[in-house]
């Protein structure tokens, strides 16, 4: 095994692993575990709050967490791995969307809650995630009419606004997690602190591989700590089944009703925003151009794993803002790990004693690692936003009111619980949502729409270079202007979907 290790970290000396490049299997099996764990927490938290407020028992609720999980590993690979013109072959996690949360326990509690109530969410589920596929395959000039919207000075607005938003939850976890008996107890911020200062003394000392597995070492060295000083405790493992296969339509026929439907297709506008910020930012990192087609793709993938989700038992996905802040923190750019992320996420889905250990991770270590990737996320945003002139006062009117919006429901409470209709209060009660639509409306008022879509225009026209170049050296990229439109059926070709070739 040190062997191994020792290989693997002469290799990442040489290399950051291109987007395209496919990893030897150790080095794979250890970057998708480490993706995983980086998205586990944010991947089950939804589940166990609607689930919760929905009133489902435990049982039920253990069958919604491997439902969810083993949907995220088939959602990942396809966007990954890519079907024909379906995802965008980047290294993009799928989970389910935060942004859907408030709007699904509101359309479960109207709809009397228990597993009935997920009759009616699933039905709304469904039918947002055909509309969305639909949307990505809208001819070349009128998908692009909409990618106008998005300019960098929106998707960069929308990462930071994700970052911002995420980090109480990792501060959260930091604290002991919310609803613990013994939250804010300095013991749980002893293990947050020692885990990120564990992580950050690799990612500053360490050699090229154990910066890139700096997560992962430091959830597994931060549960062993906790293990060995009585903090950790695995008693959930010997409960778990070793078995549970997700079937669909476990809890019986989907219902479609107009208001859910209508909610959630707005719910699914505001994560196309957040895909394809997430898509661009991620695009940046590994060097890759994006344009319109990449978006499409990734898009497609979005509707698609959403109506699987709907189909398994499970609810609405987006890119992971979370693991492109990964991507980013260990500059590890095989789209292939996160393959193998989706392999072993499926794995923990038909293995609920395998996501118990997984779950045993101590609130405080996962909150120490998980406020570094959140942190990470916002700064990948204001990266994107450094390509934008924000010395010009329209576009600073644009991000800077959009943040404020953000930070309305977390600072305001109130506002949307006693004083706002219960159907508005659950479509706005989210920091995403308000930042997002803020960020699309303000700069349709100030800026106007661009003449074409604006990052495929030319906005990133100068990304970083590759690790082996000085980040500091922008090299320029060609204009997408030749490559294919979303929708437009490309000539014959052997292989209409392989990727260019990532430069040396």
């Amino acid at each position: 095994m040190a062997r191994v290790a020792a290989r693997l970290s002469a290799d990442g000396e040489q290399s950051t692993h291109p987007v395209d490049e496919v990893l030897p299997v150790p080095k794979l099996a250890l970057y998708g575990f480490q993706h995983v764990l980086a998205f586990y927490a944010g991947a089950v938290i939804v589940p166990i709050i609607v689930g919760g407020a929905l009133g489902l028992t435990p049982e039920q609720l253990v069958y919604l967490i491997n439902a969810d999980l083993f949907t995220c590993g088939i959602a990942s690979i396809i966007q990954a791995w890519g079907i024909g013109r379906i995802g965008a072959r980047l290294p993009l996690i799928q989970g389910v969307t935060f942004t859907a949360v408030s709007p699904m326990i509101a359309i479960g509690l109207g709809a009397g809650g228990g597993t009935a109530a997920l009759l009616v969410v699933y039905g709304a589920v469904i039918t947002a995630g055909i509309a969305t596929f639909a949307f990505a395959w809208l001819p070349p000039r009128a998908f692009r009419a909409v990618m106008r919207l998005f300019p960098p000075v929106v998707t960069g607005t929308v990462i930071t606004v994700l970052g911002i938003v995420l980090l109480p939850v990792g501060l959260n976890d930091a604290a002991g997690g919310l609803g613990s008996p013994d939250f804010g107890d300095p013991k749980h911020f002893a293990y947050a602190g020692g885990t990120m200062l564990f992580i950050l003394l690799l990612m500053r000392l360490g050699r090229p591989f154990l910066s890139s597995i700096a997560i992962l070492l430091g959830l597994v060295g931060g549960t062993a700590v906790a293990f060995l000083l009585g903090d950790a405790r695995f008693d959930s493992v010997s409960k778990a089944d070793w078995i549970g296969v997700t079937t669909p339509f476990h809890f019986g026929a989907p219902k479609f009703e107009w208001f859910p439907i209508v909610l959630m297709l707005i719910v699914m506008l505001i994560t196309m925003v957040e895909t394809t910020g997430d898509t661009y930012a991620v695009g940046d990192i590994v060097g890759k151009d994006v344009d319109s087609e990449t978006v499409a793709r990734a898009l497609r993938a979005d509707g698609a794993a959403t109506a699987l989700g709907g189909v398994l038992n499970s609810f609405p996905y987006v890119a992971f803002a979370e693991n492109v802040g990964l991507v980013r923190m260990t500059k590890v750019k095989s789209r292939f790990v996160v393959v193998a992320a989706g392999v072993f996420m499926i794995i923990l889905g038909l293995l609920p004693k395998a996501a118990a250990i997984v779950a045993s991770v101590p609130h405080g270590v996962l909150g120490g690692a998980a406020t570094v990737m959140f942190a990470m996320v916002a700064l990948a945003g204001i990266q994107t936003l450094a390509k934008v002139d924000l010395k010009e006062e329209k576009n600073a009117l644009v991000v800077g009111v959009s943040l404020a919006f953000a930070l309305l429901p977390a600072t305001v409470p109130v506002l949307f619980k006693e004083h706002m209709d219960a159907d508005l209060s659950s479509l706005l009660n989210s920091g995403v949502t308000l930042g997002a639509t803020a960020a699309i409306v303000l700069n349709a008022v100030f800026n106007g729409l661009g003449k074409d879509d604006a990052h495929a225009a030319g906005a990133l026209a100068a990304v970083p270079a590759p690790a082996a170049a000085p980040a500091a050296a922008p090299v320029p990229v060609p204009a997408p202007a030749a490559a294919p439109a979303a929708g437009r059926d490309p000539e014959p070709d052997p292989e209409p979907d392989a990727e260019p070739a990532p430069a040396p």
